[in-house]
């Protein structure tokens, strides 16, 4: 017959320990990985308004010329 092993508090806290250390893990990896997303979507909204501020700018320059301001 094998012999049958007691599990004791301390093996419960290591397989505790490790579980919340496994999570803290996954909760990093995403914590980043969401960052990354969040720095995309600043960079793309960041270059859709240069490019509008861009435009708007050639618009008045154009405006002013055919005014005579230019």
């Amino acid at each position: 017959m094998a012999k049958e092993r007691k599990t004791t508090i301390e093996d419960l806290a290591r397989i505790t320990a490790k579980g919340f250390e496994a999570n803290e893990k996954r909760f990093d990896t995403l914590e980043t990985d969401m960052q990354k997303g969040f720095d995309r979507i600043e960079n793309l909204l960041l270059r859709d308004h240069l490019n509008r501020i861009e435009r708007l700018e050639d618009t008045v320059l154009q405006l002013k010329v055919k005014v005579g301001m230019r």
